[in-house]
């Protein structure tokens, strides 16, 4: 273990720091986004919404809208054939299930004409009584959300219920010294990326649809194409344009939109642009999701956990699309800590609120907050302090994760712990708030966590990668997962030059288009480099052999294995002299029948987890993450100051030291607006804050100090080493602000967000009980 830039690595083009290949188009507006497209006799598009957030529509009629100058098109739940999507979502309905739900959807020539067309259509409504919470989902009287749904139960929903059995909890209870047990809650949070959803469908003369989006699964997109389309998947066709950021996001409302816009343009047989507003983007598309987290812990008065009991109860929304969301929450619900008897049960409720999704993180943050605050009381229970009985009970190589799993690879959180107190003084400033009288207090949090790299036992991760090697010796690299900004094309450009031994000024990396690269799955659960860049460095490898074997079969004649390729040449091994240039032996290989391209495919090492037991193993490998906040706060008014936070992080090998500096940066703000800002103001679900002028997130005047701290170990499992940063930059943020606040407060906090007005009411409430 050592911190980057200690070690020296043998790579040439990865562990060190490269511009991205994106900056230049992005910096100078050069970019090209959905948005920005245009095609000859091209139509706009929109939707329109409910009220209500629950309903049913009795009559609707569009023949006032029909007949306005402009209207190309109107469409309503009467034209679809069937009521859900592929992915559960409703293109348009009459069974209203969240105010997010269209009624019907309109093709007009300008924007004038599409809102005239909007508020023409008359809509009758049946107002049914919303369910609007966890508890009301649960009740035993409760409205069903989707009735006659064979896979709920009530509104609980059958796929999103999971478990996790380690050892015997009630048997090891009965022994414990200490029975602590707390609830927390977290609400949801908006994904306030730049880019709202945008598609333009083009509609072919053979019947073919094209549609040119920005998402974070070009391949669902294509299903929401076929979908909406009633045509084969080989009619339907993708093309990612630049995304504006998704951070999960671009995945529901990107596909409901880009089937709409398909309906659309297959009806009136031309080019269909539908652009969300920013409202419309916040209403409509899915959330974090909130949590209510219940746990009963177990310990000895010597500070060794015994038992974790943990319920997990997570609000879906009105419509979910995946089963994953459960399983990363039951294999990080205990924390990244040794414990011998686990039980822990997920589930998911519907409810007449904005749908919930993935989001950078994807169930794990919330667990994460609700965790260790936990343990934060539970130290406090017994009397120790709460570093030292953290580090008392971390997982260690060689122990059994609380899922089940042995913990092969290596683990560096002690030496992340030590290293990162050191830097901060973590130990001395701790204790000495503590102790404080006056109205402005001081307040430092440490908060830890570990994080499943890659999709693991939630579904199969796989990738293909198509490298093609021009006779000129440029290279083309095509990946079915998706840039997002997060510096993805950046990073296969290196990771292509490592394998292939190749200037990566030679390599471009193509954006997805369904046509011409095959499926490899979603951007998600931080998988794109890990584990999708395997297929990257294999086809690289391969390339390199072909070419090799060209240079010596053909041009030195000698056999392979006295063949090198290194800095660009081709060397004959003991022959200092002997060299051809790259592009030399490229347009060699290509003249002489040469294979030009190779196709690479990576299946990611199985991962077994028993569902029915509630155990296995949950993740190929683990990443670990520890982050130290400071704050100030006016006890007089509630205000937080975010100081200075210190985040330091289990990188695997870094590929690009400012790219992952980069994400780190922007977890931060995302945690800081999921710890103490972000508020959507649901009100009988309806979203109140549906707009970025009364959604606060974190803005450049709020940042902190930010020190990164970039961690390497030999990991073998990713590609070259690498771990997944993406997500683990913000997922124990928010916990480690809230651990700097009850030090800075000496109160214990199990909701968040918790902004100023909350944090007044609880200092309010301490006084009145102090009197």
């Amino acid at each position: 273990m050592s911190q980057y830039g200690e070690t020296e690595r043998n790579f040439k083009y990865l562990n060190c720091y490269m511009p991205r290949v994106d900056a230049r188009d992005k910096t100078t507006g050069q970019a090209c986004y959905a948005a920005d497209l245009d095609f000859p006799e091209m139509l706009v598009a929109g939707a329109l919404y409910s009220p209500y957030a629950s309903a049913k529509v009795i009559n609707i009629d569009t023949t006032k809208a029909e007949a306005l100058p402009g209207v190309a098109a109107v469409m309503t739940f009467r034209d679809l054939k069937k009521p859900f999507s592929w992915g559960y979502y409703c293109y348009m309905t009459d069974r209203i299930r969240y105010e997010g739900d269209a009624v019907a959807i309109v093709a007009a020539e300008d924007e004038q004409s599409l809102k005239a067309a909007l508020a023409a259509i008359k809509v009758e409504y049946e107002p049914l009584t919303p369910v609007l919470t966890i508890e009301e989902a649960l009740a035993p009287d409760a409205p069903l959300v989707h009735e006659g749904n064979p896979d709920c139960v009530g509104n609980i929903w059958s796929h999103a219920t999971a478990f996790v059995r380690k050892g015997d909890v009630d048997e090891a209870f009965k022994g414990c010294d200490r029975i602590v047990e707390r609830v927390y809650t977290t609400g949801n949070v908006e994904h306030a990326y730049f880019e709202t959803e945008t598609a333009v469908a083009v509609p072919e003369k053979s019947g073919r649809m094209t549609v040119y989006t920005g998402c974070a699964n070009p391949f669902f997109g294509r299903r929401w194409i076929a979908d909406a389309c009633g045509l084969p998947r080989s009619k339907a066709r993708l093309v990612q344009t630049t995304v504006g950021g998704s951070f999960g996001g671009k995945e529901e409302l990107s596909g409901l939109v880009t089937g709409r816009a398909a309906m659309l343009a297959q009806k009136t047989g031309r080019p269909v642009k539908y652009v969300t507003s920013r409202e419309e983007s916040i209403r409509c598309s899915t959330k974090r999701h909130p949590f209510r987290v219940e746990y009963k812990v177990g310990v000895n008065l010597d500070g060794k956990l015994q038992a974790v009991e943990c319920r997990i109860t997570e609000n879906c929304g009105a419509y979910h699309m995946h089963e994953w969301m459960s399983f990363r929450t039951k294999i990080h619900a205990a924390g990244a800590y040794n414990i011998p008897n686990v039980k822990v049960d997920v589930r998911g409720v519907f409810t007449n609120t904005v749908t919930s999704g993935a989001m950078r993180g994807y169930g794990s943050p919330q667990s994460i907050f609700a965790v260790e605050q936990l343990y934060e009381e539970v130290a406090k229970e017994i009397g120790m302090d709460s570093l030292a009985f953290k580090k008392l009970n971390l997982l260690k190589q060689g122990d059994t994760h609380p899922c089940g799993q042995i913990m092969k690879n290596e683990i560096i959180l002690p030496e992340m712990i030590e290293q990162i107190c050191k830097k901060t003084d973590y130990e001395r400033k701790h204790s000495e708030y503590e102790q404080q009288t006056g109205s402005i207090r001081k307040g430092i949090g440490l908060s830890l966590c570990h994080r499943g790299c890659g999709l693991g036992g939630e579904s199969p991760d796989n990738s293909a990668c198509l490298v093609t090697v021009h006779d000129d010796g440029t290279v083309m690299c095509n990946v079915g997962l998706v840039e997002v900004g997060q510096g993805l094309m950046t990073a296969y450009t290196q990771i292509l030059a490592e394998a292939l031994c190749v200037d990566t000024s030679l390599i471009t990396v193509n954006r997805v288009d369904t046509d011409t690269v095959v499926d490899s799955g979603i951007t998600a659960a931080s998988r794109c480099t890990v584990m999708g860049a395997q297929s990257v460095q294999r086809a690289g490898e391969q390339m390199k052999a072909l070419l090799i074997e060209t240079a010596a079969h053909k041009m030195f004649h000698a056999p392979v294995e006295m063949v090198e390729l290194r800095d660009g040449f081709f060397r004959l091994i003991g022959v200092p002299d002997a060299m051809i240039p790259w592009h030399a032996v490229c347009e060699c290989h290509h003249w002489t029948g040469g294979q030009g391209g190779v196709l690479a495919w990576y299946n990611a090492p199985a991962v077994i987890f028993d569902t029915e037991k509630g155990s296995g193993d949950g993740f190929p490998t683990y990443t670990y993450s520890v982050v130290v906040s400071e704050v100030e706060v006016d006890t007089d008014t509630g205000d937080v100051k975010v100081c200075k936070v210190t985040s330091a992080h289990d990188c695997g090998n870094v590929i690009n030291p400012q790219t992952v500096i980069g994400q780190i940066n922007g977890g931060v703000a995302m945690g800081m607006g999921f710890a103490l800002l972000e508020d959507l103001g649901m009100r009988n679900g309806h979203i109140m804050n549906a707009n970025l002028d009364k959604y606060v997130i974190a803005s450049s005047l709020d940042m902190p100090q930010i020190e990164p701290m970039l961690f390497e170990c030999d990991d073998p499992t990713g590609t070259y080493g690498a771990k997944s940063m993406g997500e683990p930059a913000t997922e124990v943020v928010a916990s480690s602000i809230v651990n700097a606040l009850r030090n800075a407060l000496q109160m214990e906090i199990k909701h968040i967000p918790v902004n100023k007005v909350k944090i007044y009411e609880m200092l309010h409430r301490q006084e009145e009980a102090r009197k």
